[in-house]
C-alpha cells in the first residue's frame, strides 16, 4: 500500500540568522557586560594592591640585581646593574659543593613535608571522626603546644637525638615531623569535619576499616588541605637554618642554608667579603621554591579558598 505524499507540506526551515553588521554589533542580553567607570574606592583599592605588590617583589628584584653586579656595586641600590657580571654564578659553584647542598635540601624538605602531612592528617582524622571522652580537652592540649617557643624544647630534643647517636646526620632535620604539627592538625581537622558523616557510616556498613575510611574517603576529599600542608612544610624545611646549624658538622650533609652560612663564614675568615657571590648563591637557593610555587599555585589558592569556606 503506497502513501500519497503530494499534499504533505514541507517542513518549516529555521529562520536564517542575519549576518548584517548591525546584528553582529548588537550584544547578547545574557552575555553583555556593563562597563563601569572606576570610582574613588576602586582606584584606592588598585593603588593599595600596587603598593603591596611592589613592597613584596622589591626584595627579590634587588636580589637578582645584586647577584649580577661587581663587588664594588652590590649595595648601590640600582635595580638595573650598571655592569652585568655573569661570572658571579660561576664562582658560586667554586665556593662549595652547591649541587650537593641543593640535593640535600631537596631530600630533607621532601621527607619533612611527607612526614608532617601524613602524621598530621591521621591525627586530625582521629579528632574529627571519633567521639570519645575528653576529646575536646585533648585537642585543646594539642593546640596549646603552639604556644611553646622552639627554644624551650631545643636542648631536650638535642639530647634525645644525641642518645640515639644521630647527631651529624640528616635524620633529626625531618624525623621530628613524624609526630605531626599542632597547626597542621587544626587545619586538616576543619576539613575533615566538613565531610558528611554519612559517607563514613555507609563505608562502615560495607565493612570498611577505620584506616580504609581515612585512605579512601578522607584523604581524597581533603586534597586541597594536604597540598597546603605539603607546600608550607616544604618551604619551611627548605629555608630552615637553625636545625642544620645545630645537628650538622660535616660539609657533605649540609643543606643549602647551612652551606650559604659556611660561604659567608669563609669570607669572614679570609677578611674579604664577596657579597656578590653570596647574593648569587642566595638566588640559586631561592629559585627552586619559586618554581614549586609557580607549579602548585592553582592548588595552593584552591586550598586557601576551601579553608576560608570551611572556617
Amino acid at each position: 500500500m503506497s502513501v500519497d505524499t503530494r499534499h504533505v507540506p514541507p517542513a518549516a526551515e529555521p529562520p536564517a540568522q542575519s549576518d548584517s553588521p548591525a546584528a553582529l554589533r548588537s550584544p547578547s542580553p545574557v552575555g553583555s557586560v556593563e562597563r563601569r567607570r572606576l570610582g574613588p574606592a576602586s582606584l584606592l583599592r588598585w593603588l593599595l594592591l600596587l603598593v603591596a605588590s611592589v613592597a613584596f617583589t622589591y626584595p627579590l628584584i634587588w636580589l637578582v640585581s645584586a647577584s649580577l653586579k661587581p663587588k664594588s656595586q652590590v649595595f648601590d641600590n640600582r635595580l638595573v646593574p650598571e655592569t652585568v657580571q655573569w661570572s658571579n654564578f660561576v664562582e658560586v659553584w667554586n665556593a662549595g659543593p652547591v649541587l650537593r647542598w641543593l640535593m640535600n635540601s631537596g631530600v630533607v624538605s621532601l621527607m619533612a613535608a611527607l612526614a608532617v602531612t601524613f602524621s598530621s592528617a591521621i591525627v586530625a582524622f582521629g579528632f574529627a571522626y571519633f567521639r570519645f571522652r575528653l576529646r575536646g580537652p585533648l585537642f585543646g592540649l594539642v593546640l596549646a603546644t603552639m604556644m611553646l617557643p622552639g627554644a624551650v624544647t631545643m636542648i631536650p630534643v638535642y639530647l634525645i637525638w644525641h642518645q640515639l647517636g644521630l647527631i651529624d646526620t640528616q635524620v633529626p632535620l625531618w624525623a621530628n615531623n613524624l609526630f605531626g604539627s599542632a597547626f597542621y592538625i587544626f587545619l586538616m581537622r576543619q576539613f575533615f569535619l566538613g565531610i558528611p558523616r554519612e559517607l563514613f557510616e555507609a563505608a562502615r556498613i560495607d565493612g570498611c576499616s577505620h584506616f580504609g575510611m581515612f585512605r579512601r574517603i578522607a584523604l581524597p576529599l581533603c586534597r586541597p588541605a594536604l597540598i597546603i600542608v605539603f607546600i608550607f612544610e616544604l618551604q619551611a624545611s627548605w629555608s630552615d637554618l637553625l636545625k642544620p646549624l645545630i645537628y650538622l658538622q660535616t660539609e657533605e650533609y649540609f643543606t643549602m642554608p647551612r652551606g650559604l652560612k659556611q660561604i659567608v663564614d669563609g669570607f669572614a675568615l679570609s677578611g674579604e667579603y664577596h657579597w656578590e657571590i653570596a647574593m648569587a648563591a642566595t638566588l640559586v637557593a631561592t629559585i627552586p621554591m619559586i618554581v614549586v610555587f609557580a607549579f602548585a599555585q592553582r592548588y595552593f589558592l584552591e586550598g586557601l579558598a576551601t579553608t576560608a569556606r570551611q572556617g
